[in-house]
């Protein structure tokens, strides 16, 4: 009998990361995975198959549908997958405002509703109707589903989500959305596994990667996150500012003549911690460079992480466990530890061995709150979403 697969497609603004799933008594198990890297000359297609990797070359270029570039790496993975008996395919999808409260099936209505909301993440929801597009264009009759990092974050209250400027504009959609939800989605399912009765009690969990944000859970349920309208709002990222006084952003457009693209290109993609450093967007690379733009750059990062720890432990009342997850998360003990020694005034106690060795709890028994690292799992979240809705 042929195993039902499932395709997952997790884009974010310049890479495509491609989840294979089989079917297996209602679940979904990772099999393969691989990643488009659009920033690789030439096109690069890296695929994973348990110890094995795999680099390909792509000839196609992209274009607006992206069809010639999905379609050469369809006829590449029909070589090891027989892609015949590929069920569904589930995106996740950037921004569901407040339109998608959870995952649903791609149709003409919530399509018509996700390209409505371009205008709220402009550099991410063109590159998931893309994507959408160009599969139902090489596979017509194929199911696809979409995943919102935004839904997780529904069940927060107006008063966090509420900014302090006329009320007219909360209901014309301006307000704190949140962002990474599938990636909080699934550490509030590995904390409910690892402790059942509190799903962590009161946590903070902050997913420190390329992109980073932090979010407040209250037994898994989000009441808070540093993220807001934008993926540029909270701590600072790679190549990603962070919150600024908006004073800033008018000063450079009325004192220096920066026109609003040129505003949006500089905090974007020329700060965070490249713009910091004027070295390097990645923390491995600083970490190794022993010049003072290098640490500045690295303290202004786990300052502020510290700080948002503390204001989310503020709106959760207290603070029982905290989680380091994503790719700087989950590997760099040295980002850690900077974080943990900045909140000791909270009572956390960082086990040094433990954290050197990336284990799955870092505090000391004495710590007044629970230190974990676990690994996320964005496309995990996105393939149980997706057989849950076409079974």
């Amino acid at each position: 009998m042929n195993q039902k697969l499932l395709l997952t497609f997790n884009a974010g603004s310049s890479t495509v990361k491609i989840g294979i799933f089989a079917c297996e008594h209602e679940s979904a198990r990772r099999i393969g995975k691989g990643v488009i890297d659009f920033r690789a000359a030439p096109l690069t297609f890296h695929l994973v198959e348990g110890p094995a990797e795999f680099d390909v070359p792509l000839v196609a270029r992209t274009d607006d549908l992206m069809r010639d570039v999905l379609e050469e790496v369809f006829d590449w993975l029909s070589e090891h997958y027989d892609l015949g008996s590929v069920s569904a395919v589930g995106h996740r999808v950037v921004h569901g405002g407040d339109l998608f409260s959870d995952a649903v099936r791609i149709d003409g209505a919530s399509l018509s509703g996700i390209k409505s909301l371009v205008t709220l993440a402009p550099l991410h929801q063109p590159q998931n109707l893309r994507l959408i597009h160009a599969i139902a264009e090489l596979h017509p009759g194929l199911p696809q589903t979409a995943s919102f990092d935004t839904a997780f974050h529904r069940t927060q209250s107006d008063v966090v989500r509420r900014f302090a400027i006329p009320r007219e504009w909360f209901d014309k959609g301006v307000k704190r959305y949140g962002f990474h939800g599938l990636s909080y989605a699934y550490v509030a399912g590995a904390l409910k596994r690892l402790e059942p009765e509190t799903a962590g009690g009161r946590a903070v969990v902050a997913h420190l990667g390329s992109g980073a944000s932090l979010c407040a859970l209250d037994h898994g349920i989000s009441r808070d996150t540093s993220m807001g309208f934008s993926t540029i709002d909270g701590v600072p990222m790679a190549t990603r500012s962070g919150a600024i006084d908006p004073g800033v952003l008018f000063h450079l457009i009325d004192a220096h003549g920066l026109s609003i693209r040129q505003v949006e290109e500089l905090i974007y993609k020329q700060s965070g911690l490249l713009g910091l450093s004027g070295i390097s967007a990645d923390s491995r690379v600083l970490l190794e460079t022993p010049s003072k733009e290098a640490c500045e750059a690295l303290d202004v990062f786990t300052f502020r992480i510290a700080g948002e720890v503390a204001r989310l432990a503020a709106s959760l009342g207290g603070l029982d466990t905290l989680v380091f997850t994503a790719g700087i998360g989950e590997n760099q003990p040295t980002i850690r530890r900077s974080v943990v020694e900045r909140l000791r005034f909270l009572g956390l106690l960082l086990d040094g061995e433990a954290n050197d060795r990336n284990e799955a709890v870092i505090s000391r028994e004495e710590s007044r709150v629970t230190i974990r690292v676990i690994a996320t799992d964005e496309e995990q979240v996105i393939a149980d979403d997706c057989l849950r809705l076409i079974g």
